[in-house]
């Protein structure tokens, strides 16, 4: 039987041994107590200094379950690489026989479940919402980032309940059934939360199977056998396949969205995953907005003579989409012509520029980020959905930093005048303050002129 998270720091002496010997703050060890649980990459050490065996970890992987030994009520369970189960109740659609793997990371947004689903930026992620009501207003026909659901899973604390909006038109179970995509709710969301922040994304499988029954140990074996993100480019599996316009404006009561008739500005954006936002932002902003697929040469966009070029967000490592996409953008910036990059699209700009980026352990993702503009001392509350960040060491001399996370500090936005360019990592077109961050479409709209 397991031994608890007390038990073996005692067996280490006490929190500030355990503390030395695996490397760590005693903050962590306290977080440790706190959560009772203690990554997977400090057992090794752990077992070598107590003498315990694999079995004897919380979180130890577990054989296969047989039907009798699933928890009462239980339909569905989440399976991390390190054997931990979360047992709860599935929605949605069952899961396939293979049921899905992706990097498990949480949501800190008390509103917009339904932007952040098929915000394409979430591909390969399945999505812990740390907000307990989600599904309570439905599904509508105008709050899609894209026409398709990009994160592979979602996992909440409390059953979905009938909606309750009059914008709905759907419920959230009827609509993930439709999409192929599968929902987990019971668990405790907090306690998987604390996992993630204490030690990092974890890979995990999310099984909802028709039969009920439970492969524990090739589910664990599954999400194991995953590679991660690192070194993932997924923008081409959730960009466009060929060019269109789009001349949609940002939303408003109590017409909706209407239409750019008098643009006065050309601007080509690269679709790497992006949201339907952004491109509505910059429309609203009196641009005639070209979208190009991920793979677009500097060539490819440079024919459609835009006055600026647009990076858009997208999933994945961008050092392994960079391998295309920065040389098309290091073709446009030779041009001469204007770029505005975010989230992803600020990443490939930065390694364009000849910065590195780096894998963050969490991420940011939520409706409630701060980031200081350096230039003016203003504070926005941001959105944000990044699994990877800018290192700021690696800027190269004439590239700025404009932006920081109050968070972690970590980079949040550069610029480089010689070269006319800037970027943020966080979505301007999302309205969590409600609308701090909306100038910066303006910004490069005067940009063009």
């Amino acid at each position: 039987m397991p031994v608890t998270v007390n038990q073996i720091i005692d067996r280490l002496g006490n929190a500030d041994a355990a503390a030395r010997l695996l490397g760590v703050g005693t903050e962590a060890v306290r977080k440790w107590r706190q959560s009772q649980f203690i990554p997977a990459r400090h057992w090794p050490a752990i077992l070598g200094a107590t003498g315990l065996a694999l079995s004897d970890m919380p979180g130890a992987p577990v054989a296969t379950a047989l039907p009798g030994d699933v928890p009462q009520g239980a339909t569905a369970a989440l399976v991390l690489a390190d054997g931990a189960v979360f047992w709860g109740r599935g929605f949605g659609a069952h899961t396939a026989v293979e049921p899905p793997v992706a990097e498990i990371c949480f949501n800190t947004g008390m509103t917009g479940y339904q932007e952040t689903l098929t915000d394409p930026s979430y591909a390969g992620q399945i999505i812990t919402f740390t907000f307990p009501h989600i599904g309570n207003v439905g599904i509508n026909a105008e709050d899609f980032e894209a026409i398709t659901i990009a994160a592979r899973g979602l996992i909440v604390k409390q059953d979905v309940t009938e909606p309750s909006n009059w914008r709905s038109t759907q419920g959230l179970p009827q609509w993930l059934r439709a999409q192929g995509v599968t929902g987990l709710a019971g668990i405790d969301t907090r306690a998987l939360t604390i996992r993630i922040r204490d030690g990092g994304a974890p890979n995990g499988v999310l099984a909802f199977p028709t039969d009920g029954r439970f492969d524990l140990a090739a589910l664990q074996a599954q999400a194991a056998a995953w590679p991660g993100l690192e070194g993932l480019d997924l923008a081409k599996s959730v960009s466009c396949t060929q060019s269109y316009a789009w001349d949609e404006t940002e939303w408003s009561w109590p017409n909706g969205s209407g239409r750019q008739t008098a643009p006065t500005r050309h601007v080509v954006a690269v679709d790497y995953g992006a949201k339907r936002n952004i491109l509505r932002c910059l429309a609203s902003a009196g641009c005639r907005v070209t979208v190009v697929p991920a793979t677009a040469t500097a060539a490819d966009i440079l024919r459609h003579k835009p006055d600026g070029v647009f990076l858009s967000n997208g999933p994945g490592d961008p050092a392994a989409t960079g391998a295309y996409a920065v040389p098309a953008i290091q073709g446009v910036l030779a041009a001469g012509k204007p770029i505005f990059g975010i989230c992803l699209g600020h990443q490939l700009l930065a390694l364009a520029l000849g910065a590195r980026t780096f894998k963050l352990d969490r991420g940011h993702r939520g409706a409630n980020q701060p980031v200081k503009d350096l230039a003016t001392g203003r504070v926005e509350i941001t959105s944000q959905n990044h699994g990877f960040a800018v290192d700021d060491k690696s800027l190269p001399e004439g590239v700025r930093i404009t932006h920081v996370s109050l968070f972690d500090g970590s980079n949040e936005g550069i610029a480089c005048d010689a070269k006319r360019c800037f970027s943020v990592q966080y979505h301007p077109e999302a309205s969590p303050g409600p609308a701090d961050s909306h100038h910066l479409f303006k910004r490069f709209a005067d940009a063009l002129a």
